[in-house]
């Protein structure tokens, strides 16, 4: 990863967001400043990956599908972002194995574990690679969400929720699908309480 690069790219980013909608961060203090952090979220529009983690101190390496690393430009691009690719479904074993690499040496991950964009807007079920990523590791798991249409000028909210305690369901040694439900399930808390505070 160019750092240099990644940090020109953020700061882009922010630039962005801010200049094209009104944008609401909640809960960056939920975010620890040290150790692996699996950052999970939501997924409902292209821009999610840049939005996740435009607004954080520390840098935030994303799994991108496999088919990105083929285009003329974002395969030389996405490398240098520190981008890895995953073919879809997260049942790549070289991809979970450099995300595991990544958050042994205490770097910090998105993933959105549904695995592609909601065609509805609602919350989907959840990959299994993201409990893999949980169980296998000690990183913090956080669940964010990200709210709003992207429509131009628009309020475009993310959040950051409480970090998910994985270890007791790393010491009972449940499965990746219980992990996955377990961290799903903290997301979709955080879209239900948004909602009842918004109504």
């Amino acid at each position: 990863m160019n750092k240099t690069l990644f940090l020109i790219g953020k700061f882009v980013c922010r630039s962005f967001f801010r200049i094209f909608y009104r944008v609401r961060v909640h809960g960056r203090s939920n975010i620890p400043s040290d150790g692996g952090v699996l950052l999970c979220s939501n997924h409902i529009h292209n821009l999610d990956p840049p939005f996740l983690g435009a607004f954080l101190k520390r840098n935030t390496r994303y799994m991108a599908k496999s088919e990105l690393f083929t285009k003329p430009i974002l395969k030389g691009l996405l490398p240098k972002l520190g981008a890895f690719p995953i073919r879809r479904g997260m049942s790549d074993r070289q991809a979970l194995r450099t995300g595991l690499t990544l958050l042994k040496e205490e770097e910090m991950i998105g993933v959105f574990p549904e695995g592609t964009r909601s065609k509805t807007g609602k919350l989907g079920k959840g990959l299994t690679g993201v409990g893999f990523f949980a169980l296998r590791s000690n990183a913090h798991v956080v669940p964010s969400a990200i709210i709003g249409s992207y429509k131009p000028f628009s309020t475009l909210t993310i959040i950051y929720g409480k970090p998910v305690d994985m270890q007791e369901l790393r010491d009972n040694k449940v499965s990746a699908e219980e992990a996955t439900e377990a961290i799903m399930k903290a997301i979709e808390d955080i879209l239900v309480q948004y909602e009842n505070e918004k109504g």
